[in-house]
C-alpha cells in the first residue's frame, strides 16, 4: 500500500487570489516548493484536492481551471515535484456534489485508484473543510497550515481544532510528516 499526502490547492500550495482563473497568477506560497520537494523524496504519493465553485458560480470556466492546474503541475515538475491526480468540485457550495470537502469521496477513490492506505496519509490545507475531509477519509492527521486562510480560522475559539496538527506553512507541515512518519506507531 501507499502513502499519500492530499493538499488543498489556494492558500496552500498556491497563494489565494481569490477565484484565480489566470494561469500566469499562479505564485507559490513561500516554503510550499519545499515541502512538495521533501514529501516527494520521501515517497508520498501527492494529490490535490480542491473546491472549485467558481466555476459552478461562473466566475470562470473549467478550463480556466484546468489551465491554472496545468501551470502548477509544470513548475512542480521543473523542480522534481510530481502530482498523482488533481480531483476537483465544480460545484457551488449550495449545490449538491459528490466530492466538495469536506465529502471524503475523493480521498477514498484516491485510496482504490492507487492503492493508497489512508491510515497512512495525510491531509493539508488552509479550512476547516479540508481539515473535516481528511478526518471523513480516516487519514492519519490532518494539518492545518496557517497561510491562506488558516491563521483566520484559528482566531475563531468556536471551532475545535484539538484534533488537527497546526503548521506555518506546507514546508513545515512535510516537516512534521517526516519527523512522526518514523515513530512506532507508524510503522
Amino acid at each position: 500500500m501507499n502513502r499519500a499526502v492530499f493538499l488543498d490547492r489556494d492558500g496552500t500550495i498556491i497563494v489565494e487570489k481569490g477565484y484565480l482563473s489566470d494561469p500566469d497568477q499562479v505564485e507559490w506560497i513561500e516554503g510550499a516548493l519545499a515541502g512538495l520537494k521533501k514529501l516527494c523524496g520521501a515517497g508520498f504519493l501527492l494529490f490535490i484536492v480542491t473546491n472549485q465553485s467558481g466555476i459552478g458560480r461562473g466566475f470562470y470556466t473549467e478550463r480556466d481551471m484546468h489551465s491554472v492546474n496545468q501551470r502548477i503541475v509544470n513548475l512542480a515538475a521543473k523542480a522534481g515535484v510530481a502530482f498523482e491526480r488533481i480531483y476537483y468540485a465544480a460545484e457551488a457550495p449550495e449545490t449538491p456534489s459528490y466530492g466538495r470537502k469536506p465529502s471524503p469521496q475523493f480521498l477514498l477513490a484516491a485510496g482504490r485508484d492507487y492503492r493508497v492506505s489512508l491510515a497512512l496519509s495525510y491531509m493539508i490545507g488552509d479550512k476547516l473543510s479540508d481539515l473535516q475531509c481528511g478526518w471523513n477519509a480516516g487519514v492519519r492527521k490532518s494539518i492545518l497550515v496557517k497561510t491562506g486562510y488558516g491563521q483566520k480560522l484559528l482566531q475563531q475559539k468556536s471551532i475545535d481544532l484539538s484534533r488537527a496538527e497546526i503548521a506555518e506553512n506546507l514546508d513545515a507541515a512535510a516537516d512534521w510528516i517526516l519527523q512522526n512518519t518514523e515513530t512506532p506507531e507508524f510503522q
